[in-house]
């Protein structure tokens, strides 16, 4: 039994397309085409159907809570732990770089797998089926999500995600100050490191504005 064929086994999965799920664990140091076109795709539909999860399991949830546990379940190192547990560091193609500097144990990478087989599952057998294997490997950790559970505020978010993706922090200036002393209304530019892109906030408070500024960032972190 070849290496492809037993991960496909220890994951429940039959593939029409074999190719694909070898495709889907080829890294970019290894010769040939590599995981990278499927990872993009896995990505989004991983969005997708967590998102639909999240909708319905937490019908009272408001949008700002339904992104944050999404990136909760959709971030790099949940990823790598699903890697881990699925023991894809055993099947991955690294070239022989990457095989020396331990690249089969790295979370980006185990994420990225994650992601590329979800792409390829997708191409192999659809929506339905793909969206049965993310519920069956992302239950443990869904399950475990409530509203309530005191996720950090989305300046904090902001600053991880950035951090994990080796980026620098967010910018955060007043743009100005309108009303009364005792009916203010702050508006704050956060804008994203090494870009143009910038969101605004308005709150009745500085820190309020640049939360403000910080989620709608996020959000659009989360949806790319």
């Amino acid at each position: 039994m070849s290496s492809v064929e037993h991960l496909a086994r220890t994951l429940e999965l039959e593939f029409n397309d074999q190719e694909l799920l070898e495709l889907a664990l080829t890294h970019k140091s290894y010769q040939g085409d590599n995981y990278e076109r499927l990872e993009f795709l896995g990505d989004a539909i991983l969005d997708l159907v967590v998102s639909e999860k999240l909708y319905m399991r937490f019908p009272n949830a408001n949008e700002g809570q339904l992104s944050r546990m999404r990136s909760e379940v959709v971030k790099k190192t949940t990823l790598a732990d699903i890697g881990r547990k699925l023991s894809l560091k055993d099947h991955v193609r690294l070239g022989e770089g990457e095989l020396k500097s331990g690249g089969f144990n790295r979370d980006s990478i185990l994420a990225d797998l994650v992601e590329s087989i979800i792409g390829a599952l997708y191409l192999d057998q659809g929506l339905a089926a793909t969206g049965s294997f993310i519920e069956r490997i992302f239950e443990q950790k869904i399950s475990s999500l409530t509203v309530d559970q005191g996720y950090k505020d989305p300046k904090s978010l902001l600053q991880e995600q950035l951090q994990e993706s080796g980026g620098a922090l967010p910018e955060y200036w007043i743009k100005s100050v309108s009303g009364a002393q005792h009916d203010q209304q702050f508006t704050v530019i956060c804008r994203l490191p090494d870009t143009d892109v910038e969101f605004v906030g308005l709150d009745s408070s500085r820190r309020k504005a640049e939360q403000s500024a910080a989620a709608s960032a996020l959000a659009s972190l989360t949806d790319n």
